[in-house]
């Protein structure tokens, strides 16, 4: 068999194959009234079609837990029941397709209240239904951003509360997987780099004041997440700073501490903390990342970033660079892909078990 199909177990959660859905988020929710951050018929068609195009497991977008938490007035949400009962379908749905469904617990921090990416993504401001970001320091992500408001450390305990919140609402709404957003210059990945928090006390400074609030969030989301469900924690495994910013041999150290707080994968990404870096982007860029964490720690890891090609995807799986793919706009571009790298992958006569639903079978055997 492929590796690229073989189930993965993770405690007592078996996702059916290796290719995963990497959370992107739609700006597509509700942003009126009570309805604010719940999802919309297009959040249930969009990751409907890649359930039924194969994919093993989906992580739904960065869903915030609470509203300063948004990175947009668009974004999906977790903070009300009205906002669960709108996610429980989607999850449903995917589970009736034998897709695991897993979802992407957020908070925005300093690069909170911005507009939709296909309207330029500029900060917005409360007279446009903005409102002001809160992150570890006053320090703002760039030129354009406001100063973001530096949260005290009883805010920083109502996050806390906030994320585990969350989480179990989206048990309530039917996810298997619940990942934590570290990564791409957010909040929990705000308080991690040395860049973007300057904190004096409890929370800053040292590696273990700046990962403080990150294990905070991980232990309050374990504790209430069952403990047979597998919990991720997406990361940023560099900021692409020269100096003074999170390095992949933090990511490496933080690796094992989240292994030992309850953490049962790492989703290895790369980047969006710092305006203005260079990334030299190419096919598979940041699985080295993935490749080292796996290489130095206990910890399984899902490799992400320029993954195309069915060929590519085993490749970094059959190598043991990482334990799982994740595919972002490739799966925006190719709902199927799971498909068509099932027909790519077992033209050689190497059996591909993709099960296709009863509707679409006589166009799929």
């Amino acid at each position: 068999m492929r590796v690229l199909f073989e189930p993965y177990t993770l405690r007592s959660l078996t996702v059916p194959n290796r290719i995963w859905m990497a959370p992107m988020c739609q700006y597509s929710a509700a942003t009126q009234g009570p309805l604010t951050g719940v999802a919309t018929d297009w959040h249930l068609a969009h990751y409907a079609a890649r359930a039924v195009g194969g994919t093993g497991l989906v992580l739904v977008e960065a869903t915030a837990v609470s509203p300063e938490g948004r990175i947009s007035p668009a974004d999906l949400g977790l903070w009300n029941e009205e906002q669960t009962a709108g996610l429980r379908r989607v999850a449903e749905f995917l589970t009736a397709q034998g897709t695991v469904p897993g979802i992407q617990l957020a908070h925005a921090g300093r690069k909170a209240s911005t507009d939709a990416p296909w309207r330029g993504g500029a900060p917005l401001g409360p007279e446009q239904d903005g409102w002001r970001p809160h992150a570890p320091s006053p320090v703002p992500f760039d030129a354009a951003h406001p100063v973001p408001e530096e949260l005290t450390p009883e805010q920083i305990r109502g996050v806390v509360d906030q994320f585990a919140d969350a989480a179990r609402r989206a048990l309530a709404a039917g996810f298997q997987v619940a990942e934590i957003h570290g990564a791409h210059g957010y909040l929990v990945g705000e308080f991690l780099s040395p860049h973007s928090n300057h904190r004096s006390d409890a929370y800053g400074g040292s590696f273990e004041g700046r990962t403080r609030f990150a294990l905070e969030v991980v232990d309050a989301v374990r504790a209430v997440w069952p403990q047979d469900l597998p919990l991720f924690f997406r990361i940023s495994a560099t900021d692409w700073l020269a100096d003074g910013g999170w390095t992949v041999d933090d990511t490496v150290r933080l690796a094992g501490l989240l292994r030992a707080h309850g953490v049962d994968l790492l989703d290895v990404s790369s980047g969006g903390n710092a305006a203005d870096v260079t990334i030299p982007t190419g096919p598979g860029y940041q699985v080295p990342f993935a490749a080292r964490v796996r290489a130095e720690t206990d910890l399984p890891v899902a490799a992400v970033g320029l993954i195309t090609e069915p060929g590519q995807a085993e490749k970094i799986l059959a190598s043991g660079e990482a334990d799982a793919v994740l595919l972002g706009r490739e799966l925006l571009r190719e709902p199927y892909w799971a498909r068509r790298a099932a027909r790519e992958l077992g033209a050689g006569g190497v059996p591909v078990p993709l099960p296709v639903p009863d509707q679409y079978g006589r166009a799929m055997r």
